[in-house]
């Protein structure tokens, strides 16, 4: 029996170079930018290397778009540890009294049970505070630059299928970290929602030149708030 051969680790880091590079272009010029040659030049690599550890210039633009996606997740992933060590010290904090007054009278809720309850969550972070949290969430990491890089590519992402293709197979890592968060802030709404808002909220401040995290933050509040009593908090 023949043992495959492993891919060797200076060829995997190459390989890893040319979809960072290619990334990196996608984010900055777009997808329409993207040759062999651009890519070899920005990963510094030989112009063979391209070819080499990808089929057509379609499957690199295909790596290149799953590796943009699972940045989002990963970034989002991020924020909902942050926010659930932030929530989890708050809440226990503010539970502890009740907890020992449970525990005397021999009940058995352990600090999960408390932190589950209905509407705990809102009594330690306030409405502008879990928009911030989701806002965060669904922006890249990254400062104004980045934000504007990100939703520039992303608009015309859907001019290359391939792209386009990569990117809604990704979304749902994305999709899954804002709906943990969605869940943990007592939200009453689902993240292709929060995500749309954001979106939206985004691509009207780009345009307008404002800030996009404030104006994102302001419509998610907003949304919210038409949806009341059902947020608690608001």
């Amino acid at each position: 029996m023949t043992t495959p051969l492993r891919r060797q680790p200076r060829g995997a880091a190459r390989r890893d170079a040319i979809v960072e590079a290619a990334a990196a272009l996608v984010v900055e010029a777009g997808p329409s930018t993207l040759t062999h040659r651009t890519i070899a030049q920005r990963a510094d690599v030989p112009l063979a290397a391209t070819t080499y550890y990808f089929a057509s210039l379609d499957d690199l633009v295909g790596a290149a778009g799953t590796r943009l996606a699972e940045r989002w997740a990963v970034h989002a992933d991020a924020v909902l540890a942050a926010v659930t060590a932030e929530v989890t010290a708050d809440l226990t904090a503010e539970v502890t009294a009740d907890l020992t007054a449970e525990v005397t009278a021999g009940a058995t809720a352990g600090v999960a049970e408390v932190l589950g309850r209905p509407g705990s969550v809102a009594a330690v972070l306030s409405l502008e505070r879990r928009c911030a949290v989701l806002v965060d969430a669904v922006l890249p990491a990254g400062g104004p630059l980045a934000v504007r890089g990100h939703y520039e590519h992303l608009v015309s992402a859907g001019r290359d299928d391939t792209l386009a293709g990569a990117y809604a197979a990704g979304r749902a890592g994305l999709d899954e970290a804002v709906t943990q968060i969605v869940d943990l802030l007592d939200i009453p709404v689902g993240p292709e929602i929060v995500v749309a808002v954001v979106d939206g909220a985004a691509v009207s401040a780009l345009s307008e030149g404002g800030d996009v995290r404030v104006h994102a933050e302001l419509l998610l509040r907003r949304t919210l708030l038409a949806l009341q009593p059902a947020v608690a908090g608001a």
